[in-house]
């Protein structure tokens, strides 16, 4: 198949659905921050009131994104491979549909952050020619990236081309 054969269309496979409570908790835990530094605002500040309506606002904006955008990218995060091409869909609020041909694979990474650890999942990054700059998979378990990238990297040795 040519590259020119190929066509963009959502991918078949979701993320691991221990995804949702790692965007969760992350999202969580920048909140969390946010809102210590107001309570610490609050706590000396002589006119209480513009601050505790300020918290509130806060309070009810990071229960809001840490209940919706976690199920939300779950629900939209997908990746697919097959023997011509890498096929990424990813975001939440701006959503991006990718595809990348084999023959255009110049590097496959994984990578696990410490709270990625703890949730026992990796990232995949296949980086290509391509301006757009590389493909990125979020929340895959780590038995299925490692797979991922066993795959892709076995893809592109045995692909004829110049990866340019």
């Amino acid at each position: 198949m040519q590259s020119a054969d190929l066509t963009l269309r959502p991918p078949r496979h979701r993320v691991s659905r221990a995804a949702i409570w790692f965007w969760g908790v992350r999202a969580a835990l920048g909140w969390t921050v946010l809102l210590a530094a107001q309570v610490v605002w609050l706590l000396f500040s002589d006119d209480r009131g513009p601050h505790v309506t300020g918290l509130a606002v806060t309070a009810v904006l990071a229960v809001a994104h840490v209940t919706v955008m976690p199920w939300w990218r779950y629900k939209v995060h997908r990746w697919e491979t097959t023997a011509d091409a890498v096929y990424t869909q990813s975001g939440w609020l701006r959503q991006e549909w990718r595809i990348a041909p084999i023959s255009r694979i110049q590097t496959v990474d994984s990578e696990r952050g410490p709270l990625e650890q703890l949730f026992r999942l990796a990232n995949v990054t296949v980086t290509t020619a391509s301006a757009a700059g590389p493909l990125r998979v979020h929340g895959l378990d780590r038995d299925t990236a490692r797979r991922l990238v066993d795959e892709l990297t076995a893809s592109t040795q045995a692909t004829t081309g110049d990866a340019t």
